[in-house]
């Protein structure tokens, strides 16, 4: 499913993580590693003396030497390279993924408590909202488990949803995983007095065919077990509490639509997900130009 992989890292807690989790993924999917660091021209001072900033290349020529001789520990082949760029470190991720035919991208989100859970770091978000290839993010307190055993697929019946729910459906399939199939019923608009149980009923029929759907779609997957289920609420937090609830491994969602000014939004409900899950998220947009 996955033959080239990618994590940039920059040293940190939750770029290590992201490492951990690429090096299993790589191992699971007998894939190739690629690891980059990239360095903006413009982050060191023009007159920084000249052995502090080989001091700063050595760091990070280091780190990406010591996940090449874990990687060859295990028998994973690697590419490692350090860029040096004037453009968006973001942009140079992506460009290297189109470059190299990368088929997934994995990358740390910071620590879940206080503030530091409601923000992501801006270039882990902004390469989730252009990234044309899957992106994985983990946090740098969860890791994805490489013998993980449930993988959530959440949808609404949208486009976005249903190639996000087709790559889960191919990555339960790959890696013999139990899938589980949510739609969430967003109560807040009958929270007022303009709610009603034909309103409601006709929202849970909605959200029972667009969970059918995917069931439909996954027939002709080899997959262990599917569970499909429509819950209601607040969606991002209905779907957060069931992933708790069923102990599941990893969520696989949708974005928005990637032309226009849509490319630079994330779905709410995806986004919310992606900042607080306890699980790492699996986000998937749908192909360019649609």
């Amino acid at each position: 499913m996955y033959d080239k992989i990618l994590v940039p890292t920059d040293g940190s807690a939750a770029a290590g993580t992201a490492a951990e989790t690429a090096l299993g993924l790589a191992q699971r999917f007998d894939a190739s590693l690629h690891a980059i660091n990239v360095v903006e021209l413009n982050e060191s001072p023009t007159d920084v003396e000249s052995e502090v900033a080989e001091e700063i290349t050595h760091r990070r020529e280091k780190t990406l030497a010591t996940l090449r001789d874990r990687a060859a520990d295990v028998g994973v082949s690697t590419a490692t390279q350090v860029i040096e760029t004037a453009d968006p470190v973001h942009q140079t991720i992506i460009d290297y993924a189109r470059d190299h035919d990368v088929d997934l991208i994995v990358m740390g989100t910071h620590g879940r408590t206080g503030l530091n859970r409601l923000v992501l770091g801006s270039v882990t978000e902004r390469t989730l909202r252009t990234s044309p290839v899957p992106v994985l993010t983990v946090h740098e307190d969860v890791p994805l488990d490489p013998d993980f055993e449930t993988v959530l697929v959440p949808t609404d019946g949208s486009d976005p949803a249903n190639v996000a729910a087709d790559h889960g459906i191919t990555f339960a399939e790959a890696t013999g995983a139990a899938m589980h199939v949510v739609h969430a019923v967003d109560l807040t608009p009958l929270s007022g007095n303009f709610g009603s149980t034909e309103v409601l009923t006709a929202l849970e029929e909605a959200g029972q065919r667009a969970v059918d759907d995917v069931i439909d779609r996954a027939e002709d997957a080899d997959l262990r077990s599917v569970e499909a289920s429509v819950l209601s609420g607040t969606p991002a937090r209905a779907i957060l509490d069931y992933a708790e609830e069923r102990d599941v491994d990893c969520i696989v969602m949708g974005t928005q639509g990637r032309t226009g000014l849509e490319r630079y939004f994330l779905g709410s409900v995806t986004e919310k997900i992606v900042r607080v899950a306890n699980v790492p998220v699996l986000t998937v947009s749908p192909p360019e130009g649609q």
